[in-house]
Formats: C-alpha cells, structure tokens, sequence
C-alpha cells in the first residue's frame, strides 16, 4: 500500500532543466519510495543510479567531462540516489548541468552533512532542496478518518511513523523492526566518518537525550556522565543532527535579561527511535514519560508541516531563570506563537512574563482535542 507523499509534488513541482533537486532523509523514511512514484509519471527519458555502487561512484566523481557525458548519453533526467557516497558530487553535478543541455538532476542523501557540503557551493543558485520525513500525519489524514486517527495516536506516540511501522498491524513486530533499525542504520552515516569510532557512546548519548526531552541539556554535562569533552558531545550531536536522528531548538530571547538562550532542547525525529533506544515499548498506562512523547511527537509532526506545506518558521522554546516556560515557540511572516503541548486537559494561561514582553504575540495550548489542528 502505497501512502501518498507530501513531498512527490513538491518534487514534480520544482523539477526544471538546468536544476538540481536535493532529498535528504532518515534512513528507511521512503526516500527510494518516492523516486519511484515520481518516476513512475516521468515522460523524459531517465537514468537512476546508486551512489553506493562502484561503476557510478567512479562514473560521477571522474571531474572528466567526456566521462560524464558519455555516462549520462542521451538522458534528459539523473537519478541519484545516496548521493552523499560519491566523492565531489557537487562539482560533477554542476559539470553535468553545464554541459548537457536541458538535464534536470535528483539527487537523494541520508546523511546531510557530505551532501550540503559537497553540493552547496558548486550549485549555488542551480538547487533546491526537500527534507524527507517518516510519514506524517498530516499524510495519513488523507487515508484515515479522524475515529481511525484518534485509535491510532497511542501507536504513534510510542512506535513512532516510519512508512513500515505504519503498515505493520503486530507490535512485537515493530519492535523488532525499530530494534533492527537502530542497530543496522542509526549510527551507520556518522561511523562511516573518520575520528567517529564510539558507538557505544553515541548510543549512551542518545538515550541521555531521550530522558531530556523538553529541558535545556548542558554540554558540560553530558561529557561530564560520558567521560568526553564538551567539544565531543557538541560535535557527536551535531553528526545525529546532519543524519536525522535527532533536532534541536534553541532558547528564544528578545526583550528580557532573564529569558535563558544559551542552552538548547533536543528532540527525536520519531518517537519509535527514541522508545527503542531506551527500551521501552509499554502502553500509555504505563508510562510515566506520556508529557515527554507527547511534546516530542507534536513537534516533529509540526515541522514536517512546516517543510511539506512551505511554511518558512523560525522554532525556539522559551524559558526563564524563574521556571516560566512555553514549549514550542514559531516565529512565521512577522508574527510569534507560543504553544504550550499539555496531555492532560488542563488548559494554562500564558504566563505574565510572556504576555507584558510580547504583547502582539499569539498563545494555545495543545490538547488531544485541537492537536490535529495544530499538525495537519
């Protein structure tokens, strides 16, 4: 069963000759999905290719002209996907839209970091960009009804929304398959890398992570329960960052000394990860993290909003020295929001502070009754 993804129109959208399309991805969120429906309405003639095999990888990393030209011959359209494998990609992409008249080029990564560095600069001006995500609500809005959503929020909430787990009906195996995921996958990108070699830290980082969610973390810290330094941990969640494991959102601070800025929150792309991680798959009942699941799961589910409808938001949480708080504050087309994600339904005000400092600023509080309002 194939779930329609917000970002195939996006991609048919913003595919033009002379341009470069970019998607990048967790790893298992559909990407090759995706570039299969999409070429499944492609009238050109194409070429896709694999980063991670050979011949390509000596094809597309050759600087050679006559070398490209002769390997994408008489295509009007390049496929390639992890993109991020072959070295220098970005300049022999630019060679190839230089030189063949007309080409358009897709190119899919699941690691940010290689891909926007190699790519960045030698296509300024001649890309675009799409982030791929598990699948968002916001997606299956189009094939549940709102009963059908309100039974499965539970699943979502703790095994999460990779294509896969959504289309699996047994929670055992679920587990097995987010437990697999993190083994094979998680770390697979940043352990490629050079001076990367802890795993077993990364994944004790992690699961620190997962037991912080909406609070400041402290770099300090971190390396201080790790036995790394500040400069480590900054640089280990810099890499879960690049390779879509992991968010973050920084303090926001505008008219008071003592709003708190310095140290960020940190987030899972999806929840599955983050209960795997830790190991704990028990119902809601069961829990005493349901506040954590619930802020993590809406904001994820919001910024996959955000990218798949073009919403151009900058995302802070807010927070003061006393202990007033907001969760998840969006500044969009001149305007701030404050959003408070409660589970229980209590409905709070917004704090004093926040309302003498930003007057013109709007505030709600995010229940399971408007929720789908908020995502969708």
């Amino acid at each position: 069963m194939y779930i329609t993804q917000r970002q195939l129109g996006n991609l048919q959208r913003l595919l033009e000759p002379g341009k470069v399309v970019i998607i990048y991805g967790p790893r298992r969120c559909g990407k090759t999905t995706l570039i299969n429906e999409f070429l499944k309405g492609i009238s050109l003639r194409y070429l896709a290719v694999s980063g991670e095999d050979i011949i390509t990888q000596n094809y597309l990393s050759s600087q050679l002209v006559e070398k490209l030209l002769s390997f994408v011959g008489e295509n009007k359209l390049l496929v390639v996907d992890e993109a991020q494998k072959v070295k220098n990609i970005g300049l022999n992409l630019k060679l190839i839209i230089d030189h063949v008249k007309d080409i358009a080029i897709v190119a899919t990564g699941s690691s940010s970091f290689d891909l926007a560095r190699d790519i960045g600069e030698p296509l300024t001006g001649r890309k675009y960009t799409l982030k791929l995500f598990p699948i968002a609500q916001l997606e299956l809005s189009s094939i549940e009804s709102r009963g059908q959503t309100e039974a499965n929020l539970e699943s979502r909430l703790i095994y999460g929304s990779y294509p896969e787990i959504v289309l699996m009906k047994d929670n055992r195996l679920r587990e097995r398959y987010l437990k697999e995921l993190i083994s094979s996958y998680l770390y697979r990108d940043i352990l490629e890398l050079e001076g990367v070699k802890h795993s077993s830290k990364l994944a004790r980082l992690l699961q620190l992570i997962a037991f912080q969610i909406g609070k400041e973390i402290s770099y300090n810290e971190l390396g201080t329960q790790l036995g790394m330094s500040k400069n480590t941990v900054e640089r280990y969640l810099d890499l879960l960052e690049k390779t879509f494991v992991i968010f973050k959102l920084a303090g926001f601070s505008r008219n008071l000394r003592k709003e708190i800025s310095k140290n960020p929150r940190y987030y899972f792309i999806d929840n599955g990860v983050r209960n795997a991680l830790i190991s704990n798959f028990n119902p809601l009942e069961l829990r005493d993290d349901i506040g954590m699941l619930w802020e993590n799961y809406l904001i994820a589910e919001r910024l996959k909003k955000q990218e798949y409808q073009s919403i151009i938001a900058n995302n802070f949480f807010w927070r003061t020295y006393d202990r007033k708080e907001i969760d998840f504050i969006e500044e969009t087309a001149g305007r701030i929001y404050g959003y408070e994600m409660k589970w229980a339904q209590k409905k709070p005000g917004p704090p004093r502070e926040w309302i003498a400092a930003y007057k013109n600023a709007e505030y709600k509080v995010i229940t399971k009754e408007n929720y789908l309002e908020f995502i969708v």
